[in-house]
């Protein structure tokens, strides 16, 4: 199609070759990107910084806030260890590394209990699954636990760090296949990472035809969540195998099968490039279908005009707003996080600015321990202001859609920051795990 756009990445080790870096920041700017790129991961590309930041408006840009590392997302403590550390030790990488798990460790590295999720086949267990919700299965391949670039808020932030020797990743779909064959009651199955769509179309076609060929009835739509529409649309309209990876899309749809493209957008400025639409277009001319969702996120779209224009346009290329999400409790939530009661306010005044056709997205949505959270709003019951939630997944099926209350905390970032309403010491779903164990 088009003429190959080169792909290049940008890491701690390279970053000051960027000459807008080279230009723009300041030697201060850059020392906070080494001290925090040490604890934290970081991966950019040369589309991200020449496409989509707007190097005019340092740092405030929020595709530089979403791609760069900056000052706050360490605490004060843990930014000074790792700033001293690398002033007294900074050739010694054995030096560096301790400190950088000393910190990491401290920061809720497996959010959600996920390590609770991973299932066994046959007694033997399959680190690249998950397996949280009956209906849906999570598939991590080996050879995708990298992105196109790292968000600074992702909550899978240990993947690139390899704290602990601890990674979600298997290479074996066929023992992904011979589960799903095992476990009826999944009809979905989600690609996730990392980024799925880093791999070739070669190996993520060998994932795939175990799945779609392994005689799986019950199995009836495959997911693919990926940042690369944001990050990489190359990937879709000029890299060296694009029409490869959109003829095995199009085999996905032709036998059968739902195929669900999960895609991340942060900011409107991630869906205005000439590259992403037309990116867009290719994958929906498969037959494919592109859901979008996001983290609300403090510095980069804690905006209901932003959500506005992003979920208008979303629907404008064609794709359906599906979810709004709350910083996950990990890694730099202390500054990404967004109270609880403003994402909800955000949310209701985008929300009342969209056609019917946007109210398809749902939020603010915590992806907690126990389950999927939805935030429905804030209500008063007998003078008392509280908090309406429900689940939309659990742990617990019977969970599922059961409304409960909280008490108000304008300050409540996350559901383990929320108390019970009514005086009643746990909420139900406390109460259930207790009589379980």
């Amino acid at each position: 199609m088009n003429q190959t756009k080169k792909y290049k990445a940008y890491t701690l080790r390279n970053f000051r070759e960027i000459p807008q870096v080279q230009s723009i920041l300041t030697e201060e700017e850059k020392q906070y990107i080494e001290v925090v790129g040490n604890v934290l991961p970081f991966k950019t590309n040369s589309y991200v910084v020449d496409e989509l930041i707007n190097w005019d408006n340092i740092p405030d840009d929020p595709i530089f806030q979403l791609t760069f590392p900056q000052k706050g997302m360490l605490v004060k403590s843990h930014f000074a260890e790792m700033r001293d550390t690398l002033a007294v030790n900074g050739d010694n990488k054995n030096e560096v590394l301790k400190t950088a798990n000393k910190i990491r460790k401290q920061l809720n590295p497996h959010p959600a209990g996920q390590n609770e999720n991973v299932p066994e086949l046959n007694g033997q267990k399959l680190p690249g699954v998950q397996h949280k919700y009956n209906e849906t299965v999570l598939f991590f391949p080996g050879n995708s636990q990298t992105c196109h670039a790292y968000c600074t808020f992702c909550f899978r932030w240990p993947q690139f760090t390899n704290l602990d020797n601890i990674k979600f990743a298997m290479s074996e779909s066929e023992l992904l296949a011979q589960y799903i064959k095992q476990h009826p009651e999944v009809t979905d199955v989600l690609f996730t990472g990392g980024d799925p769509m880093v791999m070739s179309a070669k190996n993520f076609e060998a994932h795939i035809n175990p799945l779609i060929n392994g005689n799986i009835p019950h199995l009836k739509t495959i997911r693919i969540g990926s940042k690369s529409l944001g990050f990489w649309p190359y990937r879709y309209i000029s890299d060296k195998d694009s029409d490869d990876m959109i003829k095995i899309f199009e085999k996905i749809v032709k036998q059968g099968y739902h195929l669900s493209f999960m895609a991340h957008f942060s900011h409107p400025r991630e869906l205005e490039t000439v590259a992403v639409q037309k990116a867009i277009t290719r994958i929906r001319n498969t037959g494919a279908q592109i859901r979008t969702q996001s983290p609300i996120l403090k510095h980069i779209n804690d905006s209901s005009s932003i959500w506005r224009d992003m979920w208008k346009k979303q629907v404008n290329l064609g794709m359906v707003p599906y979810y709004m999400f709350m910083a996950r409790d990990t890694g730099a939530q202390h500054y990404f996080g967004v109270e609880l009661n403003r994402a909800w306010n955000i949310y209701r005044k985008a929300y009342k600015q969209v056609s019917g056709i946007a109210r398809t997205v749902r939020g603010p949505s915590m992806s907690a321990h126990p389950g999927k959270v939805l935030l429905n709003g804030v209500t008063t019951v007998n003078g008392e202001k509280m908090f309406v939630l429900q689940f939309i997944q659990g742990r617990n099926a019977d969970w599922v859609n059961k409304p409960f209350f909280a008490k108000f905390d304008p300050n409540a970032v996350w559901l383990d920051d929320l108390e019970p309403a009514f005086d009643k010491d746990e909420f139900f779903f406390e109460i259930h795990d207790v009589l379980n164990n």
